[in-house]
């Protein structure tokens, strides 16, 4: 009976313990709490407001100075066009790169570059700039410059491909189907060069540079009919070349062998 006074007399106590904790804590919580509302009503009466968290953004350019920039750079554009005329290539190119410091992303001022470095024979950098706006722009016209400045570098294979591109998003004009067959015969690739060949001599059927480029096509590919046939074709429209004649010779002997 003693132990179980003890006891319960213990219990009480613990619980009387923690109820005073629990009853100091509420206490302190509830002045920590009147003393921010203080403090935040007396920021109020101050004039202070609470502010809303946003994500930053990032500052809109000014309309007018976009404007004064779209003006500077094709003042610079007209610019180097007519440096490009008179062909001080080395001003233009200055000119251009002006333009592009001051709006990098502009894709006109870049393909005119391109094709300035293009033609100035500075393929590498053609094909640097070339391949940034193909990126920028689905252009055929960037395609088959970016073909030109592989082939001029001697990259064949590479150019093969660009050519190709150009002539999936161009499949009519007969230029692109000549442009991928001199590749692939650049390439070695003679055997998809002759019916691209074709292709485009059923449009440019008096283009006897193809036809020269068909018919030699036709000789590594060992098809000495098919090659004697389009020096036939030549011979009609250059009647009078020699060279062509000993080679329509040459091929019909080989034949009758």
């Amino acid at each position: 009976m003693i132990y179980l006074v003890v006891f319960l007399t213990a219990f009480c106590g613990i619980v009387v313990l923690l109820s005073s904790r629990a009853l100091l804590r509420n206490r302190a919580i509830r002045r920590l709490v009147r003393s921010m509302k203080m403090r935040f009503h007396s920021v109020e009466e101050r004039g202070a407001s609470l502010v809303d968290e946003r994500a930053a953004e990032k500052p809109r350019k000014n309309p007018r100075a976009s404007a004064i920039e779209l003006q500077k750079v094709r003042s610079l554009m007209r610019a180097a066009e007519k440096e490009i005329a008179l062909q001080n290539f080395s001003e233009a190119e200055h000119l251009l790169i002006q333009a592009l410091t001051i709006n990098p992303d502009t894709v006109e001022t870049q393909a005119e570059l391109a094709k300035l470095y293009l033609t100035t024979h500075r393929e590498a950098k053609a094909e640097a700039l070339y391949k940034e706006l193909i990126a920028k722009r689905d252009d055929v016209s960037f395609c088959a410059n970016l073909g030109l400045a592989y082939y001029m570098q001697g990259k064949y294979v590479d150019a093969c491909f660009a050519y190709q591109e150009a002539l999936n998003r161009d499949p009519q004009t007969a230029e692109r189907s000549a442009a991928l067959g001199r590749a692939c015969i650049a390439a070695r690739r003679f055997k998809e060069a002759a019916p691209l060949l074709e292709k485009a001599l059923s449009r440019l059927a008096r283009d006897t540079e193809l036809l020269h480029l068909l018919a030699e096509c036709y000789v590594q590919l060992s098809d000495n009919a098919k090659a004697e046939e389009t020096y036939r074709r030549i011979n009609r429209i250059e009647p009078y070349n020699e060279g062509v004649k000993e080679k329509i010779t040459a091929l019909s002997a080989k034949e009758a062998h």
